[in-house]
């Protein structure tokens, strides 16, 4: 029931300004630092939490873990759902996922996330995943969606088969060192002096579920504010 108690509290408790501050690596001067800790708070029921101990206590009752900088997801549900933020400044910019593929499913065995995030339940092995996409310029949020990875997204093996097809292509350059990574590819030691690396990433980004479900949902731009919840999967009732 978590996901339909957050519904019910944007709904009943939207106030526009996302403005709790993040904690760690300065993190609220980034982009979505903001949103993200408002979804925690909608998840958690801590939208009115001034006393921070208190919140911290609530937040580790709501989630098994709570991301880091640079490996999704960005939060997991207490044995359920993982979810990914992000938030746009133009309300049908495309989502940039950086290193990471869109995803239908979240994996335990994925190279990708963190050793924390493997063991943060006993032997979870796969969960479903809600992107959360808002439109917030200047941290106002004027668009929200919540959207299910199986219902946005491609099987994981669309896209590891054109992220390995690349980095084969690339592996295969004559003359060359590669060195492991997760990365499409990297070199180490090109000069002769040996202090310059390579690193070749891919930049993986996705069409805004707002343009993908226009079919679907239209947003009203007179609105002070647009909320959507995909409902093609059973997971979540029809609103």
């Amino acid at each position: 029931m978590n996901i339909i108690n957050a519904i019910y509290r944007i709904v009943t408790s939207f106030g526009g300004e996302l403005h709790r501050q993040s904690h760690g690596l300065n993190r609220a001067n980034q982009m979505g630092g903001a949103l993200e800790e408002w979804i925690k708070d909608v998840f958690a029921d801590t939208l009115d939490s001034t006393d921070e101990n208190d919140r911290l206590i609530k937040l580790s009752q709501t989630f098994s873990y709570l991301g880091n900088q640079n490996n999704p997801p960005d939060m997991i549900l207490k044995h359920g759902d993982a979810i990914e933020v992000k938030k746009v400044i133009g309300k049908n910019a495309t989502l940039a996922l950086n290193s990471s593929y869109p995803k239908n499913k979240l994996y335990a065995n994925s190279p990708l996330i963190t050793q924390a995030c493997k063991t943060c339940e006993p032997d979870w092995q796969e969960k479903d995943i809600i992107y959360v996409i808002g439109v917030a310029p200047n941290n106002r949020l004027q668009s929200l969606c919540m959207v299910y990875g199986d219902d946005y997204c491609a099987d994981q093996s669309v896209y590891e088969r054109v992220r390995d097809a690349i980095s084969l292509g690339v592996k295969s350059i004559p003359n060359i060192e590669f060195t492991p990574t997760n990365e499409l590819a990297k070199v180490k030691k090109i000069d002769p002096l040996g202090i310059t690396d390579l690193r070749v990433r891919g930049m993986w980004s996705i069409a805004s579920p707002f343009k993908v479900f226009d079919y679907v949902y239209q947003r009203d731009d007179n609105s002070e504010f647009n909320f959507y919840v995909s409902h093609q999967s059973t997971k979540i009732p029809k609103f």
